[in-house]
């Protein structure tokens, strides 16, 4: 065993312990499969990462996630924290306001925008309209009726998820999922705030509200991957701004804020993030 840095980092807040934490082990390199799995599952965190030399030179740092019982090609709030950790390390992008990241899914581009970090959200791989049954089960299992979802869609981007839309922010909220009902469906919900919501001016005044409901039993608290194809789907129906914030993780008590923007077709989510636990571990 040896010891590691190790980082715990909040994302998509700039208050600690109110956004969606990520663990990072900075020091990723020589651990196997089996041991990152291993920790991860330890952690029992939504996803842990482990940060490695790139293989190509056309990136900064490469990544690999790990949930608690797999890995997966990409994730939206990781990538954010991993970003994060990676530069309080001591890590210099090769380009200043700029990262790319090399993950399981290809090379993901970052840039500094605001003072917060943006991902490119990935293409989505699975774009279509779902199957009656699969809407059936979804609309069951967050206890919502037909008349209730206005769209849908199949969003995938690595994670595969289910996407609905509803008619208000308070739709959304109102749900109280029936996990067992929605079996092994991702389901995304998304609904707007009225106009005049919260204060005028504020950056961080939600357009949307979204929630990630998992039919494993668990609920994310804000999620960079959902956002991404929410924002490509949203901007594709006409339903969305160029540039809006969503907030997530309201009902868990939570203040998660994802800052969208659409450049010039381009979909870039950005989020605060904000080291909570910072040390070593030993692996």
């Amino acid at each position: 065993m040896n010891e590691r840095r190790f980082a715990q980092v909040d994302v998509f807040s700039l208050v600690p312990f109110a956004g969606n934490p990520v663990a990072v082990v900075v020091d990723g390199e020589g651990l196997s499969d089996a041991e990152m799995q291993r920790f991860a599952t330890w952690t029992n965190l939504s996803e842990t990462t482990f940060l490695l030399p790139p293989t190509t030179d056309q990136a900064d740092y490469r990544v690999r996630i790990f949930t608690t019982d797999g890995e997966l090609p990409f994730a939206g709030h990781p990538t954010i924290g991993s970003a994060h950790a990676w530069l309080q390390a001591g890590g210099t992008p090769r380009t200043p306001g700029r990262l790319v990241q090399e993950c399981a899914q290809g090379l993901v581009p970052l840039r500094e925008t605001g003072g917060r970090w943006a991902f490119a959200g990935p293409e989505l791989t699975r774009y279509e309209p779902p199957s009656g049954e699969e809407l059936e089960r979804a609309t069951r299992g967050l206890g919502l009726s037909a008349e209730d979802v206005l769209d849908a869609s199949w969003l995938v981007n690595g994670p595969e998820w289910l996407a609905l839309r509803v008619a208000s922010a308070d739709v959304v909220l109102g749900i109280r999922p029936d996990y067992a009902a929605l079996g092994d469906l991702f389901v995304g919900v998304v609904g707007p705030h009225p106009a005049d919501d919260g204060a005028p001016g504020r950056d961080d005044r939600p357009t949307f509200e979204v929630r990630a409901v998992m039919g494993t039993g668990t609920e994310d608290p804000v999620t960079g991957s959902l956002n991404a194809g929410l924002a490509r789907w949203l901007r594709d129906t006409g339903v969305a701004p160029a540039a809006y914030v969503a907030a997530q993780g309201t009902v868990q008590g939570r203040s998660g804020r994802v800052h969208v923007t659409d450049d010039d077709g381009e979909i870039w989510v950005a989020g605060d993030a904000v080291t909570g636990v910072e040390g070593t571990v030993r692996l």
